[in-house]
């Protein structure tokens, strides 16, 4: 780690949380716009065999580690990412009550990674691309909570189940990475290559499956083009929710670029200081939309 970067904040697994995902979340729980509540979804659809996967790339290196604090990060990451696809998977079933087919998106997932990426991939390009996501992630954690107005029309439990697991990606951004590099010294090339191609794949994947499922809710081609439109702006246009990424998201491209140069996000330390004291990740979510001090 650069000697200057800010200190890492303590990696804390949180589990059997509870954000209500058995309760009355609208459909359309994104300010009644179904492209962004479709977008987030489908990103949900993702994360529980994304994070058994990024767990499993990681893990090929476990026996390599003579750290003792390396070793006791990793096993808190996959803890958090353990815990993350579990959550994920108990919203997803929300979803298979909508007529999603989430068995089929999980089953697409878990071929490409684990019966294409992990059989026939190095290690090291499996571990790069695990890193690479682990920015990504991130950097969208950025995103979504330091900017109120992003998140503010969402439903409340499904905002505090993006916060947390926004916060938790914050605490272990650099476990993947700091794997990588010093355990197994990949370099510059085929770590900044591995971003490229997930963020590519990432991007790609969401939208094809924002369009199913948006298909399967009875939207039609032209109505769908429409809604296309409006939210491949609210993403990628001028001021939109990626673009204004562009900054950080790009600082994985620096030679001797480490996670922890940037720090923590200001909203960490609203949620983290909110959920010691309550223990209830609704209230720590909820506390996200309070002013803060200039």
């Amino acid at each position: 780690m650069n000697p200057q970067a800010p200190q890492a904040p303590v990696i804390v697994p949180r589990e059997k949380l509870d954000f209500d995902l058995e309760g009355d979340i609208p459909t359309y729980w994104f300010g009644g716009d179904a492209f962004k509540s479709r977008y987030f979804d489908a990103m949900s659809t993702i994360f529980p065999e994304g994070e058994r996967y990024f767990i499993s790339c990681v893990r090929d290196f476990r026996d390599r580690i003579t750290d003792p604090q390396m070793l006791a990060d990793v096993k808190d990451f996959m803890r958090q990412e353990g815990q993350h696809g579990i959550v994920h998977s108990q919203y997803n079933d929300r979803l298979r009550r909508q007529g999603i087919d989430v068995d089929k998106l999980e089953a697409f997932q878990r071929n490409m990674m684990f019966n294409i990426a992990r059989k026939y991939l190095p290690a090291e390009v499996t571990l790069a691309d695990t890193a690479a996501a682990e920015h990504l992630t991130a950097t969208m954690a950025h995103a979504l909570c330091e900017d109120q107005e992003v998140l503010a029309q969402a439903d409340h439990r499904m905002r505090a189940m993006y916060a947390w697991h926004a916060m938790e990606e914050m605490e272990h951004k650099a476990v993947a990475f700091d794997v990588l590099q010093k355990v197994a010294k990949v370099g510059y090339l085929r770590r900044t290559f591995g971003l490229v191609l997930v963020t590519f794949g990432f991007n790609l994947n969401v939208l094809l499956t924002t369009r199913y499922m948006l298909k399967v809710d009875g939207f039609g081609p032209w109505q769908r083009a429409k809604m296309f439109a409006r939210g491949l702006w609210w993403l990628f246009g001028i001021g939109g929710l990626y673009t204004r990424m562009i900054p950080s998201y790009l600082r994985y491209f620096k030679p001797g670029f480490h996670p922890w140069d940037t720090g923590v996000i200001q909203s960490y330390q609203v949620w983290l200081d909110t959920f010691n004291r309550t223990g209830d990740p609704l209230k720590a979510g909820e506390a996200l939309q309070a002013p803060r001090a200039a």
